[in-house]
């Protein structure tokens, strides 16, 4: 029998091309596993049994052929529901994309197949990417896997509670707000939302286009950064996309501290922050000095405006994003009646009350007379933002703030209260309003459960979070 708790990347492909496994047997096991374990958790929506057991047999016939395979090759994998994947559903977790089924693959996903990687199902999720606890899904309830009382996180959850319990070696989330690097804090695992445009959004169902961004979610910084070199760089299908340059090779290289100025954000630790994860901050601060890295804090003066900019700029995106979504083009038309009466029954009955109520958002931000005073004046406060991140990078090579405020909370604990559960991205959302690269550590304190160290580097500089990252790993 395969020990799932103990696999990453890394020692997976290792145990692939020494014949010690085969990726036909450690599929199928983990799909037993799986079968057993989701009933649990509720992590996936749809398991791909058969298709997945096809990809592991094509590694295998290449590790019997003697052929080199790649790093991601015969590597199970959970993907949000909000990316496409030929033939298969794609429901971004709302009734209205209940019948959908993808007509081609997303770019990453073309990307990973080329590679040999195996997709093991699609994984729930807030209806549209829309929350920060996966409670917003049509369709079932996640549970962190670590304490099956408290949320996985948003809206990446069920991602991230595929991988925390093991049924999946690493994944595939969206961040548009810190969807990726929320999760990964509340279920103690690594989550990077990329450079925006360093990974191509194609396939991805946008949210706010502006501000979405596909990354990985894994179980160490290593594996982190083995997907983004698979998954980065410029695409013809996406003009946002960049080029880059990124190798894993160069951070084994080059991984080193000493010459390091880390600044710590003043005004994040100016919120009410539990007391446990301020410590556990600390120590890590305190690691990173004995690393070689020279740490002071830093002022980002306008950084506490990120949140209501954010609630803004992503309604106003996600008003013209989901009006594709129209109740007749994707979903089954159940209704009679005329066209305005099937168009407005079919989309009240299958959006759910937090797209309905992001959709309304943007739409009056959006409208005449109130553009100039909302909307127009969020995206100068986003420049302003920016402005003020650049200037710190001017001195600092990463800045460090807690991931969120604290540990997962409870299941139905913030569902009454939106602007409770809005909060909980306080940490995340700014990274996402400059355009830069941001990862989540997972850290221990006293508690049982663990949080996130947020470290943000500048643009395409995301060598620096990954070599920062495995080197905090080593000295735990």
């Amino acid at each position: 029998m395969i020990t799932f708790h103990e696999l990453t990347i890394k020692k997976t492909h290792d145990l692939l091309v020494n014949k010690e496994i085969s990726a036909f047997d450690l599929t199928r096991e983990l799909l037993e596993y799986i079968s057993d374990k989701d009933k649990e958790i509720g992590a996936y929506l749809s398991i791909r049994h058969d298709e997945a057991l096809a990809e592991a047999n094509e590694t295998d016939k290449k590790i019997a052929a003697r052929e080199e395979i790649d790093y991601l090759a015969g590597i199970p994998l959970a993907i949000k529901d909000n990316m496409l994947i030929k033939d298969w559903p794609a429901t971004a977790a709302s009734k209205i994309l209940k019948n959908y089924r993808a007509t081609y693959d997303a770019t990453v996903i073309k990307k990973l197949k080329e590679a040999g990687a195996i997709f093991i199902g699609k994984a729930n999720m807030d209806e549209f990417a829309m929350g920060s606890s996966t409670e917003n899904s049509a369709y079932q309830l996640t549970k962190n896997p670590l304490d099956p009382t408290t949320v996985p996180g948003g809206s990446s959850g069920g991602v991230a509670a595929a991988v925390a319990s093991h049924q999946a070696i690493a994944g595939l989330g969206s961040d548009t707000g810190g969807s990726i690097r929320q999760p990964a804090a509340f279920c103690g695992l690594v989550g990077l939302k990329p450079t925006y445009g360093a990974v191509s959004r194609f396939g991805l169902m946008a949210l706010a286009s502006s501000l979405d961004q596909i990354g990985p979610l894994t179980k160490n910084t290593e594996d982190s950064a083995l997907l983004f070199e698979k998954i980065c760089g410029e695409d013809k299908h996406d003009a946002t996309s960049k080029a880059v340059s990124f190798s894993f090779s160069d951070i084994q290289k080059t991984a080193d501290l000493k010459k390091m100025k880390i600044g710590v954000i003043k005004e994040c630790f100016e919120q009410n922050l539990d007391e446990d994860l301020k410590n556990s901050i600390q120590n890590s601060i305190n690691q990173l000095k004995t690393l070689g890295a020279e740490v002071e804090e830093v002022s980002i003066p306008h950084i506490d405006a990120s949140l209501a900019c954010y609630y803004i700029i992503l309604p106003a995106e996600v008003s013209a994003n989901l009006a594709r979504y129209d109740g007749l083009r994707y979903a089954v038309n159940e209704l009679g009646g005329t066209l305005k009466e099937r168009y407005f029954k079919n989309r009240g009955r299958n959006f759910g009350p937090e797209v309905r109520r992001r959709i309304v958002l943007g739409t009056f931000v959006l409208s005449a007379g109130y553009y100039d005073a909302y909307y127009l004046k969020a995206k100068k406060v986003q420049k302003l933002i920016k402005q003020e991140f650049d200037k710190a990078f001017e001195r600092y090579q990463l800045l460090l703030s807690p991931t969120t405020p604290s540990s997962a909370f409870k299941i139905g604990e913030k569902v009454s209260d939106p602007l409770a559960m809005y909060l909980s991205d306080i940490f995340t959302v700014p990274a996402n309003i400059a355009g830069l690269p941001a990862i989540s550590l997972p850290i221990w304190g006293k508690n049982k459960l663990p949080y996130g160290l947020q470290l943000i580097a500048p643009a395409l500089e995301e060598k620096r979070l990954f070599q920062a990252g495995i080197l905090l790993e080593k000295i735990k």
